[in-house]
């Protein structure tokens, strides 16, 4: 197959993908060996496809798309690095997750950036004296201990965003430490034409619910206080209303159904308290009931004593 009819296959294969499946995850591929990728593929076997492929070749399938799905334009800002896509119909959540599951520990190397920070832990290393000086030139804290070099302190040997020097790696390799997991990030999610950082597929229900009800009152509020309606403040409207036309039926003669009764509460409030639960009337007797009954006091010396005899 000439150069040619491969890219033509690549193209109708990557059209046949944006139709068939309507969500797509941006991944980063960086330090993925093809074990890993064998694995995650396997992982996701009938629920979502990989497609790699050159980033030019890539961008100018989906131009040529862009007639017929505008959308895309939306993906074309994160076609560049080392990146695939994931397609998929399936749960995006549960997708992600297994996307992000196949991670491998890997040793520093000189030159890459730390993906996170790294501490050397304090502690017997094991190593001989003779080897002091790849400590010193970082250094780490250390003192001879038994014929081995021990770690005083937890020792802060690479931050976060920062390249790994050569001295920083060759230590943590001579100390067999592998600070660093590789594996697929998503970069971006493209859903039925929308774009979206991972980081949203992480928001429940709840948190959706307590936002969307949050808003609902902020509007509510300004459009009250603006005294223009909207479907969020029409509840409130109607129910202040309704307060007004009662307070103008019971201050003239004016009435309907609704307000007859407060009227009557108004003129006699005591037909309304024969009316309470039969409880509250029934406690004072049943706390009576309870109390203590006072002992009288004894008149055995005589009924008739008077104080005053």
């Amino acid at each position: 197959m000439s150069k040619g009819e491969k890219k033509a296959t690549y193209f109708t294969k990557l059209r046949e993908l944006f139709d068939e499946f309507k969500s797509v995850f941006v991944v980063n591929v960086d330090n993925v060996t093809s074990n890993q990728m064998h694995q995650i593929r396997a992982s996701l076997r009938k629920e979502a496809v990989i497609l790699m492929g050159k980033n030019t070749m890539v961008r100018r399938a989906m131009k040529n798309f862009l007639a017929e799905i505008p959308e895309l334009e939306k993906l074309l800002p994160y076609v560049r690095g080392n990146i695939g896509f994931v397609f998929t119909n399936s749960d995006l959540k549960t997708v992600r997750d297994k996307v992000l599951a196949n991670k491998v520990a890997a040793p520093a190397k000189a030159g890459i950036l730390a993906p996170c920070d790294v501490f050397i832990p304090a502690g017997n290393t094991g190593m001989e004296p003779g080897k002091t000086s790849f400590f010193q030139a970082l250094g780490v804290p250390t003192k001879i201990t038994k014929g081995s070099i021990e770690i005083i302190n937890d020792f802060h040997c690479v931050k976060k965003d920062t390249k790994v020097g050569p001295s920083e790696a060759t230590l943590l390799n001579m100390m067999k430490i592998s600070p660093f997991t590789y594996g697929m990030t998503v970069i971006q999610v493209y859903d039925e034409g929308n774009c979206f950082p991972a980081t949203v597929l992480d928001i429940d229900n709840d948190t959706l619910l307590k936002q969307f009800f949050s808003g609902l009152s902020s509007v509510a509020a300004v459009s009250l206080v603006l005294n223009y309606p909207t479907l969020a403040s029409v509840p409130h409207s109607l129910i202040n209303v309704y307060k007004k036309v009662l307070a103008v039926s019971v201050e003239t003669e004016y009435t309907f159904p609704s307000s007859e009764k407060i009227k009557a509460f108004l003129a006699d409030p005591s037909a309304f308290a024969a009316a309470a639960p039969t409880a509250s009337s029934d406690a004072p007797a049943a706390a009576a009931a309870a109390a203590p009954v006072e002992e009288e006091e004894d008149s055995d010396d005589g009924g008739d004593f008077d104080l005053f005899d």
